[in-house]
């Protein structure tokens, strides 16, 4: 909902004082063959993790642009090496990419942007997916920790410097690359 979105950044910076960083870390799937995905939500996937992060970097962009700040923006490591029955996450975590490339293109010298790109996580995400569509018990995922200590890197760099991109993935991470 953008314009819950809108509402909420601009609350949060008023009652912040401003924003000094945005971390965008939507990730919600329908799994299953595409004709087989409703096509309501299938879209959702989309607005969710697509244009949700860019309306939240749209409604914090002149904050950051007042404090120099940073944006983090998480894709994920199936918006490279595409698996089936996840057309919509795949597509927009591709889009994610994308998007996030083109903002650091167009932000250039006034915000930092970092393209974070994780693997696997051991997180929730899964839970309420069919037994088809969780991690075998062998899989290596990682904790969050692991990837939060990526996000605070990234944001810690000095003014003028920027990590760009970050793969962070378990060392036998299968959806790398």
């Amino acid at each position: 909902d953008r314009t819950a979105t809108e509402d909420a950044v601009e609350r949060l910076a008023q009652r912040a004082g401003g924003l000094h960083a945005v971390v965008n870390a939507a990730g919600i799937d329908a799994c299953g063959p595409l004709d087989k995905v409703g096509a309501d939500d299938w879209e959702r996937v989309i607005h969710v993790n697509l244009l949700g992060t860019a309306s939240v970097v749209r409604a914090a962009l002149p904050h950051l642009e007042a404090s120099r700040g940073t944006v983090v923006d998480c894709a994920s490591t199936l918006g490279v090496r595409a698996l089936p029955h996840a057309t919509a996450y795949c597509a927009s975590k591709a889009g994610v990419m994308g998007f996030t490339r083109a903002l650091a293109a167009e932000t250039a010298g006034r915000i930092g942007v970092t393209l974070l790109v994780p693997g696997g996580m051991d997180t929730a995400f899964f839970d309420d997916r069919p037994d088809a569509y969780r991690p075998g018990a062998d899989a290596r995922l990682n904790p969050p920790e692991y990837v939060a200590q990526a996000v605070v890197f990234a944001l810690g760099q000095p003014p003028g410097c920027e990590v760009r991109e970050l793969v962070v993935c378990p060392s036998e991470e299968a959806s790398w690359p």
